[in-house]
């Protein structure tokens, strides 16, 4: 697991007193900042003066874009949950390997993923759904439904993979995709705390093993 590339752009120089760019491209920035931020330090943690220090943007250009802190959390969760689904669709989708090695790839993909940033970043939606008891309520539907939404696509993989002959069908898939994403997070939790692939990559390999599946590695498709 990983969160996409949005490390800020540095700049020589004082921050700009007006916004630089349009107003579309000025909340594309602020939204690849927090997302950086957030997914490394989660949001109780974050004042917005930080991520406007590092996006080196004036307050008046934020209160622009987002009426409030709130505001800004759920267009977070909102860009964070099309990356992510994207990303999911890149693996799953990808006629080229069997079923189960599409979520073989997805493991590998976030295990160097998350190493690229240091294991320092983890899952946004991860992160705020451990700090839910001291954010806004409104963040609550959201989170659930990203959740939600990733268990779809994983319960469609894997009842590709007992069309394929993969899996038996007397697997219930959509369980197995709830199990999946509970036992997932966790393990995306305990690899930024040790800093170390080998949670996800354990977790990968438990859960393939309890399907049936070889535990050989798959080879990996080609990046897109």
């Amino acid at each position: 697991m990983s969160s996409p590339d949005v490390t800020p752009a540095r700049r020589r120089g004082r921050p700009p007193r007006q916004r630089p760019e349009g107003d579309e491209d000025t909340r594309a920035l602020l939204l690849r900042t927090g997302l950086a931020v957030l997914t490394e330090k989660g949001y109780s943690a974050v004042a917005l003066d930080e991520i406007l220090r590092l996006a080196q943007l004036p307050k008046g250009s934020f209160y622009h874009c987002f009426a409030s802190k709130e505001a800004f959390g759920q267009a977070l969760i909102q860009a964070y949950a099309a990356y992510f689904a994207q990303r999911l669709d890149r693996s799953f989708l990808d006629t080229r390997l069997t079923p189960l090695a599409r979520l073989r790839h997805f493991v590998d993909e976030a295990q160097r993923g998350m190493a690229r940033y240091g294991f320092k970043r983890g899952c946004l939606v991860g992160n705020l759904g451990q700090e839910m008891g001291t954010l806004p309520e409104s963040f609550r539907a959201q989170l659930v439904a990203v959740l939600h939404d990733w268990e779809a696509r994983t319960a469609a993989c894997l009842r590709a993979a007992q069309q394929a002959g993969e899996l038996s069908p007397a697997h219930d898939c959509a369980a197995l995709a709830h199990y999946f994403w509970t036992g997932w997070e966790g393990a995306v939790l305990r690899a930024k705390l040790e800093r170390s692939p080998t949670p996800l990559a354990a977790f990968g390999q438990g859960f393939l093993q309890g399907l049936g599946a070889k535990p050989a590695p798959a080879p990996h498709a080609a990046s897109t």
